[in-house]
């Protein structure tokens, strides 16, 4: 009958469901590959807030070492998201910069600031239940 009818012209024409096990057919893996895990999405927004120089990003992104900052910004410059320019002074002045591909991160930083701004009293009453 008409549900049958129905149900065979969507299963037709019906776009198939999204797959994201690996970074290479999921846009979202991808995305995360790059700019996931821990401390990358803060130092990613602190930097395009204009926090750039190393000691600024030490002082600003809570618990991380420094071993693990210079890793996670030698990274993100090897993957084409930040630019280092080393200035060559004494003393040392290194300052991070996004590039133009980073700089197309801007929106969705500015984003998961919006969202964990809005739900982030929420989110420490769940956590502390």
């Amino acid at each position: 009958g008409l549900i049958l009818t129905v149900s065979k012209v969507m299963n037709e024409t019906a776009v198939p469901a999204p797959r994201c096990s690996d970074h290479g057919s999921c846009p979202v893996a991808a995305t995360l590959a790059v700019i996931g895990g821990k401390w990358k999405p803060m130092i990613l927004y602190l930097v395009s807030q204009g926090e750039n120089r190393f000691g600024r990003l030490l002082r600003n992104v809570e618990g991380i070492s420094r071993k693990v900052l210079a890793e996670q910004l030698r990274q993100l410059e090897q993957d084409g998201i930040l630019r280092r320019t080393d200035h060559g002074e004494l003393p040392f002045k290194v300052e991070y910069a996004l590039t133009a591909k980073g700089d197309t991160l801007r929106p969705l930083l500015d984003e998961l600031y919006r969202w964990g701004h809005e739900h982030q009293l929420g989110l420490h009453a769940q956590a502390e239940r």
